[in-house]
């Protein structure tokens, strides 16, 4: 339910708690949208790779530098787009970049040679990448939890139709009107990212206060404090009346009932003063000194808080947060999509090349690409299916289906027929589906680092893969110019996937190797400060110690003269 707080309809949405739908529905469309003319346009450029090849006479090395250039720019200025969304909204950034996805593919189409491609494509379009796709994805989690990774995955399919629909008719429609005119078109079908940016409101999370609380803790706090006074004087007259019977005394316990009176206005005070620290705590001020809570109940508070504030409190986030470099989980996971992201692009662009090259007929051979994308889809939506009821860490799910695309990439290398191909491409599209869809949102779970983090932490992860992304197409390439042999360049992705699949497998130990550590320095100072507050009340003494002190001790002399001044 969305609060009566909102402004307008382009103004922030405020809700009492992750909504799991509402406007995150609008948003999701609007991500599926930015897939489809990011991830999903750079996945279907393989269709033009002869092409630029004849144009401008260039190796496939050469040629395959536009994508990777795009690539590298696309995840190398992830910080930059993390910086831009905390600094200015998400909405203004997605609309920029929108801008610059259509300029770059547009004036692509009138480039001579293969370096001003290079800039066209891979810097222009490739900044115009990170800045649409980064905020999308982190206010999509945002706006979810629940139904996070299931509908991260239904709107990134997006990808997948873009793949599906993208190689056949392209294909179909640079035989008619030339591959450049095709780049204007798309051009000008990419400037939709721009509106898609409108849908994308802010969202606040604001829970609503409880109607009477205050009173109603008041009234119950009094009486449970009044109780226990009351008991406590129960208790105390008791106790000194059976140390005056044992102990004989003339006064029948009298001045016992004395000392357990000064005792009961010092119990007294005391349970107002902790009667005024609940109220203070609860009406959130600053709660007086004189009397410190325990330890015990300082930390379920601390805890209390932390689940009460949630998330996506109004509050001002980082711009760049590098600190989650020092945590040993997101380590391995970065260098995990760092090793992975060689598998992301090159097997795309060298499939229908790869496909000619065996016998398949180049107009059968773009259908390759669209067997992926359709098995991509069904990847997608199981994956999101599977992590929404599993129980165990969602990144052994993760895993596992890296380890599976790792056989699928070596077995693109040894099949030779068309039949055998086709199942090739729908495995591999069906486990790129799984992986593709989960490894930037399994960010915000707490196997990572969480929804709290997610924000700061997704332009760190992205920039960490820049480098692989900027090395993949090129080293196929090479292989391939070497070998003369394109299936050559699946054995650099299938290397790289087994290298993350081994990153992948170390977030778990050393995650929990990280919050052990951390548990046992909470455990420390929670220790020592007990220890302070023990010593700190060492000097007070307990009523039944004085009234079970001999007659003549110190201590009863002390309390009998103190008994005499209050009466």
């Amino acid at each position: 339910m969305r609060g009566p707080n909102s402004q307008s309809c382009l103004g922030p949405n405020v809700y009492p708690e992750v909504p799991d739908g509402g406007w995150g529905w609008a948003v999701a469309l609007a991500f599926f949208m930015v897939e489809v003319c990011t991830y999903g346009t750079l996945k279907s450029l393989g269709v033009f790779l002869q092409d630029l090849m004849e144009e401008f006479g260039e190796s496939n090395s050469r040629v395959s530098w536009v994508i990777s250039i795009c690539v590298f720019i696309f995840t190398f200025t992830a910080p930059l787009s993390t910086m831009m969304s905390n600094r200015f909204g998400y909405r203004p950034v997605v609309m920029v970049g929108g801008f610059f996805i259509s300029l770059g593919t547009i004036t692509s189409a009138f480039t001579t040679s293969i370096n001003e491609m290079y800039i066209t494509i891979g810097f222009v379009s490739g900044l115009g990448y990170c800045l649409t796709f980064l905020p999308t994805v982190t206010i999509l989690a945002q706006y979810f939890s629940r139904r996070r990774a299931l509908v991260t995955a239904i709107a990134s399919s997006g990808e997948s139709f873009a793949i599906f629909a993208f190689a056949p008719a392209f294909t179909t429609l640079k035989e008619h009107i030339g591959w450049r005119y095709c780049l204007v078109v798309l051009g000008i079908f990419q400037a939709s990212v721009i509106g898609c940016g409108l849908l994308l409101r802010p969202i606040i999370i604001m829970p609503e206060p409880v109607k009477g609380d205050d009173e109603s803790d008041k009234e119950s706090l009094s009486l449970n404090q009044l109780q226990s006074v009351y008991e406590l004087e129960n208790e105390q007259t008791r106790t000194s009346i059976r140390s005056g019977i044992s102990q004989s005394s003339d006064d029948s316990g009298v001045t016992s009932l004395s000392a357990s009176t000064l005792d009961l206005r010092t119990a007294g005070a005391e349970s107002k003063a902790l009667m005024e620290w609940d109220l203070q705590d609860k009406e959130g001020q600053e709660p007086s000194l004189s009397t410190p809570p325990t330890p015990v109940k300082e930390k379920d508070e601390e805890e209390l808080d932390e689940v009460e504030a949630g998330p996506l409190q109004p509050s001002s986030p980082k711009l760049l947060d590098f600190s989650v470099l020092k945590d040993g989980g997101f380590i391995c996971y970065s260098l995990f999509g760092l090793f992975a992201t060689l598998g992301f692009f090159a097997p795309q662009l060298y499939i229908i090349e790869l496909s000619k090259s065996r016998g398949v007929e180049p107009s059968m051979a773009s259908y390759m690409l669209s067997v992926m994308a359709v098995a991509d889809i069904v990847g997608r939506l199981s994956i999101g299916v599977v992590l929404n009821k599993v129980r165990c860490r969602k990144t052994l799910v993760l895993l596992a289906c890296v380890v599976l695309l790792c056989l699928v990439l070596v077995a693109f290398t040894i099949v030779w027929e068309f039949w055998g191909l086709v199942v090739c491409c729908a495995l591999y599209g069906y486990f790129m589906g799984t992986v593709g869809s989960t490894h930037i949102p399994m960010l915000a779970e707490e196997d990572v680092v969480g929804i709290q983090k997610m924000a700061s932490s997704v332009g760190v992860y992205v920039f960490i893969q820049s480098f692989a992304g900027l090395a993949g197409p090129p080293l196929g390439g090479v292989l391939v110019d070497v070998t003369q042999n394109y299936g050559a360049a699946f054995y650099s992705c299938a290397v790289g996937m087994v290298l993350s699949a081994i990153c992948l497998a170390l977030v778990g130990p050393a995650k929990s190797g990280l919050c052990q550590r951390s548990s046992r320095n909470k455990e420390a100072a929670s220790s020592t400060e007990e220890e302070e507050k023990m010593s700190q009340d060492s000097d007070q003494s307990d009523f039944l110690d004085v009234d079970l002190a001999p007659g003549d001790s110190p201590v009863r002399q002390a309390v009998d003269q103190d008994n005499v001044s209050v009466l």
